[in-house]
């Protein structure tokens, strides 16, 4: 049970103060043997703790789950989840939806208020989209209109040069891009908005698994490019959300799809 919760039921008398201090008192966490489970984050950081299931069990991942939402917790999000993790999940909180593509799984029943910008999410090559999406499907957790340009990476420019008014219409951009990861300086290069620069593991021996294209999104030539570490595409796009929403809140609406093949 949140807090809101807990003071409105004080409030209509539904609840004494003295039951209302013990759940405040007892419920910030709870230690549950394999894990520790923070049930105020939402409160200080606007987000739910989120499940990183790689290297946890099925079992685990899905106790964690489970008993966040029989303590009250709306929305769930649960980061690089193979397929078995999902169906054990699944098994506890038949609510949760698999997107396999970004290994992400999402329970919503009260989604978050959508914030007034858009985010951009921008590929260099078809490769890049399973760190794309997790940062897309990520910040659309989190209550943002996401847009995707996919594939418009520097061996053909053009692509995205004819997609400016998809880059002005942004609040916040997110670059994914292996191999020499030049995509973010050239979107850096076009705009005035931050850029989040992902660098992805794709791409042959000397690109070192993502080295290459972090290094060289560090050395940017662009200002107002930063830099998440290899193939972190939560972290961009919960960075992108904490940008988005100091613009405050709209309707809640979906992005669009924007893509080339």
């Amino acid at each position: 049970m949140d807090i809101e919760n807990i003071l409105k039921q004080v409030q209509s008398g539904a609840m004494s103060v003295e039951e209302a201090a013990g759940h405040i008192k007892y419920k910030p966490m709870e230690d549950i043997g394999y894990a520790t489970i923070d049930y105020h984050r939402e409160l200080r950081s606007g987000c739910p703790e989120v499940i990183y299931c790689a290297s946890k069990t099925p079992g685990q991942a899905a106790g964690i789950a489970r008993n966040m939402r029989e303590n009250g917790v709306e929305n769930i999000l649960a980061t690089r989840a193979p397929r078995e993790v999902y169906d054990a999940v699944r098994a506890a909180c038949p609510e949760a939806v698999y997107h396999e593509a970004a290994r992400l799984i999402v329970i919503e029943t009260n989604p978050f208020p959508r914030n007034k910008g858009r985010i951009l999410v921008a590929t260099g090559g078809t490769s890049d989209m399973p760190v794309a999406e997790e940062a897309a499907l990520t910040a659309e957790f989190l209550g943002n209109r996401v847009d995707r340009l996919y594939d418009v990476g520097v061996a053909g420019l053009h692509r995205l040069l004819m997609r400016l008014d998809a880059l002005k219409s942004a609040q916040v951009l997110i670059v994914a891009a292996g191999m020499e990861g030049a995509l973010a300086s050239v979107v850096g290069g076009l705009t005035d908005k931050p850029v989040i620069a992902v660098p992805t593991s794709v791409g042959y021996g000397a690109s070192f698994g993502g080295v290459a294209a972090l290094l060289a999104m560090l050395n940017s030539c662009a200002s107002g490019v930063g830099v998440v570490n290899i193939d972190n595409g939560f972290g961009a796009g919960f960075l992108a959300h904490t940008i988005n929403r100091l613009g405050g809140y709209d309707s809640r609406q979906k992005g669009e799809m924007i893509t080339n093949a």
